[in-house]
């Protein structure tokens, strides 16, 4: 017989996202562990920029860090630059210490428990897990890119060997923030992500193959390193990778993988953190439903995998300096990958002139909507421009109607109709009607 089980979910992992789903478990009314090695808070190289959405799910369990509201982002390289501002409330640049510690509070507070140990062995049977001397019937593992569980369960994939291995480094510099959007700074070799998360505090991450050396691709970036010049370095600087990792599943019977540890392309779009929480509600909410998980993982990851893939597949190529010019001129497919909440679009004029004095100001008229069932109504026709000079070609004359038959002519029969069809010097087909031809 079974042994009864501890708990309902352990949750393997105390970062962002194992909090989060601890979390998401309380709120289901099931009793949460959260089994993490290391001391609260938990800090590690991260980007720091919470997208809208990373934001709008963070107060679905009433956690409000402090951070510097983002606008949007921005992508420079040399003299060129490209804003894309969230069409939406804004997200956020909150220090990784700072959200751990707002999380890890609340997940107190909500009577999630904490176990102070590391995972080693997993084994489960139909009823439960059990995993860190703890067996619960259901086991999360949250623990980031290197995950554990993952290795345990038998679910991690094989790396390509032509794969391109990518690597992120964080430095802090204590300087007032210049900006409200997240600039990213693209240079020959990496990317450099400078994030505002406090009053005189910016985070600079950078992304690109090893070895990763912050100093001389800061220089190579004039715009920012001019920005940076004379400012203090914070703390010491923090490494991860490779940032790309592969998984044949993300479920094993009774064992879920959520976040990085379920498969992770890059950091280039800047929506871990938000995947993390998506994923972290989705997987609570399919607990009993492996495949149910899978789908909604799919689901939420989608646009995510496309993009990032894309650009990771250009950012590694000859193809790499055409990315910014890309980003000026086609704005709606890289706001995408922002995490914004709606499209992020140039404005597109009304009217466009059509000759040097054109009288038709204004946008071309609608079809009325009024109460009832929906019909297709006809909007009345686009006024045609009268200036002088127009350069717009005259619209063309519509085809004259087909000629009716005058009175008293005669009608054009079936007969009429053969006869014409009829091959000259060949009999017409007889009829199989008894009585005609």
């Amino acid at each position: 017989m079974s042994a009864t089980p501890d708990v309902d979910v352990l949750v393997v992992g105390g970062g962002p996202v194992g909090l989060a789903a601890a979390l998401e478990a309380r709120r289901a009314g099931l009793s949460a562990l959260v089994v993490e090695p290391r001391g609260t808070p938990v800090d590690k190289a991260c980007g720091e920029g919470l997208m809208p959405r990373a934001v709008d799910l963070l107060r679905r369990w009433d956690v409000d860090p402090a951070g510097r509201p983002l606008a949007g982002i921005a992508y420079v390289r040399d003299d060129q630059r490209a804003e894309h501002r969230f069409a939406g409330p804004p997200g956020r640049g909150v220090r990784r210490t700072v959200l751990h510690a707002a999380l890890a509070d609340r997940a107190a507070a909500a009577g999630a428990e904490r176990h102070t140990a590391r995972v080693g062995d997993l084994a489960q049977d139909a009823d439960g897990v059990t995993a860190a001397g703890v067996r619960a019937r259901w086991l999360l593992g949250c623990d980031g890119l290197h995950s554990t569980v993952r290795r345990l369960a038998g679910l991690e994939a094989a790396r390509p060997v032509r794969a391109a291995r990518r690597f992120g480094v964080r430095r802090h510099y204590r300087v007032a923030p210049w900006t409200d959007l997240v600039e990213v700074h693209w240079g020959r070799h990496a990317e450099a992500y400078v994030t505002p998360v406090g009053a005189d505090l910016v985070g600079v991450a950078l992304l690109g193959p090893a070895p990763v050396d912050v100093d001389a691709e800061l220089a190579a970036m004039p715009a920012l390193a001019t920005r940076l010049a004379g400012a203090p370095v914070e703390a010491a600087d923090r490494g991860a990778g490779p940032l790309r990792q592969r998984t044949r599943a993300r479920t094993a019977g009774r064992v879920l993988l959520v976040g990085d540890a379920s498969g992770y392309v890059d950091a280039l779009t800047g929506e871990g953190l938000r995947l993390g929480f998506a994923q972290a509600v989705a997987a609570v909410a399919h607990l009993d439903d492996p495949a149910g998980y899978e789908r909604a993982w799919a689901a939420a990851t989608r646009d995510y995998r496309l993009l990032t893939s894309t650009l990771v597949r250009v950012a590694t190529s000859p193809l790499r300096g055409a990315l910014v010019p890309a980003a000026v001129r086609l704005p709606p497919v890289f706001a995408g990958g922002g995490g914004a909440p709606g499209p992020l679009t140039r404005a597109r004029p009304a009217h466009r002139p059509c000759g040097r004095a054109c009288r038709r100001t204004g946008p071309r008229p609608r079809a009325p909507a009024g109460p009832g069932p929906r019909r297709p109504v006809r909007a009345p026709p686009r006024p045609r421009c009268t200036a002088a000079g127009s350069t717009r070609r005259p619209a063309r004359p519509s085809a004259a109607p087909p000629p009716r038959r005058a009175p008293g002519a005669p009608r054009r029969t079936r007969r009429r109709r053969a006869a014409r069809r009829t091959p000259r010097g060949r009999a017409p087909r007889a009829s199989a009607r008894p009585g005609r031809p």
